[in-house]
Formats: structure tokens, sequence, C-alpha cells
């Protein structure tokens, strides 16, 4: 039951937004002091708060919640965005499995890269914490649970969905791929996935205009097929998560959005 509900597993699929191809470093725009590129940013600001329903078959299960918090934070004397993700089941749903989960994440405002990453996962029985800094100087992260060198594009499983929210995917063909490298428990995983299509939603704050894109998932133990993951991300400035769908080998989760103020533009209504 962990696998279907459980925030970690949530937050990783929404990260799986449209992104880019990657590239050789000597292609990035480099600081060279801290070997930090320079990404504009033009969909995402301070203070803006994101709420989401997590439906498990039938079942209202719980809630996710995401807020950049209003004021820039310090950190090794860099600007970052303090990024908040609360993951908990519905009160009513405690009693089968109990979700508390918390992730932070400090994104670096010039690069889009995590400087610091902070989890607290309680599901059920298990619970597990991180703590992990990212050097871009020596290329390594250093973490709880260990350390190693990594790419320069680097993100954790939070700040992924709001890098990719700052890239130029607009009008792109279906069947494009991409890539992402993604930390997780002392772990680089590589993430492919590929636009599906365009189509707008009906939800609980109106009928949105959206990307489909469908991440490549391995079928036959948590999910039914490759395909059986997708997400829909606002066709719009924002790039916002708006739809998260998944058909797993014991049911169905979606997670949907209900609830969003301080977007940096107006959202792409039909």
């Amino acid at each position: 039951m962990k696998k279907v509900i459980a925030f970690l597993g949530l937050i990783a699929i929404l990260a799986t937004l449209p992104a880019f191809t990657k590239k050789d470093d000597s292609g990035l725009q480099i600081d060279n002091a801290l070997n930090l590129r320079t990404v504009t940013n033009t969909a995402f600001t301070y203070g803006e708060k994101l709420e989401y329903r997590v439906h498990y078959g039938f079942i209202n299960a719980g809630y996710i919640d995401l807020e950049v918090k209003p004021q820039p934070v310090n950190v090794k004397g860099r600007g970052t965005y303090h990024i908040d993700g609360f993951g908990r089941s519905r009160s009513g749903f405690d009693w089968m499995f109990k979700v508390r989960d918390h992730f932070e994440s400090f994104l670096d405002t010039q690069a889009i890269l995590p400087l610091q990453f902070i989890k607290t996962q309680k599901e059920g029985s298990y619970e597990d914490t991180d703590f992990v800094l990212f050097n871009y100087q020596l290329k390594k992260y250093f973490s709880k649970k260990g350390s190693q060198e990594m790419p320069l594009d680097i993100q954790d499983v939070l700040s992924v969905a709001y890098y990719a929210r700052t890239l130029d995917v607009k009008d792109k063909p279906i069947g494009t791929e991409f890539l992402l490298n993604v930390y997780l428990d002392n772990e680089i995983h590589a993430l492919k996935f590929r636009i599906d299509g365009y189509e707008t939603l009906k939800t609980d704050v109106g009928k949105i205009k959206t990307i489909r894109v469908i991440p490549e998932v391995i079928g036959g133990r948590v999910f039914k097929d490759k395909d059986a993951l997708k997400v829909w991300v606002s066709n719009d400035d924002n790039k916002l998560p708006v739809r998260l769908q998944a058909d797993i080998m014991v049911g169905s989760i979606k997670v949907d959005i209900t609830k969003y103020s301080g977007l940096m533009h107006g959202l792409n209504f039909k």
C-alpha cells in the first residue's frame, strides 16, 4: 500500500514534467566560481501555493500541498526559493494507511538547481529522513545516506517539478522525448518521458488547456504497462501540474489540482 499513496512516489511522478534533452556540461552557461548555470525563470515566483486531491480509485485518499515561501532564503551566500511539499492521507483514510510526509528544497534562484534538500517521510509504520547538500564545485552531493559524484543538471524529487516549468516546451511535436537526472535516496535516476498530446481538462478550478506527458515506467510490478502513467501540465507560461493519473497493479491513482494562488501568470482556461 505504501507505493499506492506515498507522497514520495506522487511527488516523484509530478516531477516528470516537460524538460529538455540532456546536453553535455560544456554547453551550459556556467558561473566559473561555483559551476552554476544561469536559467531564466518566468514560470513561478515567491508566494505561489498549489493544492491537490489524491484519489485511490473512487476513494478520496489524501492531499498534497506545494508552496514557494514568500521570501528568498540565503543558503551559503546564495539566494534561493524555499519550496515546501506536504503530503498527508485524509483522516478517514488514516486507519488504512497513514501518511505524513514533508519535503523541502532550497532552489538556487540563478541556476534553478537544488542547493539543499530535506525529507521527513512517515508512511504507516515506515519512517525515513534525508538531508542532502549539493556541491557544484566538487560535482558531488553529500547526504545522510552517502555521497557520490553528480551531473551538473541534478535535481531532487521536489525541485525538478519547478525547474521543468522554466523550460520552453511550446509547440513541441507529439513524440518528442526528454531526459532528466534526479536524486532520490542516495541514487541518481535518469528519467525519460515524451509529449503524448494536447488536451483540455475539466478541473475543480476550471477547464484548462494542457500538455499530456507520458513518463517511461517499468510495467508488470507496480504499473500495468510502460505507458500506465500520465501527467498533464497547463499549456501556458506557468506550465502548472494539473493532473496525474496512474494505472497500477492494484487499482488506479489520480491527483487533481483543487486550488492555487500566487501564480506569475493567468491560467490558460478554455
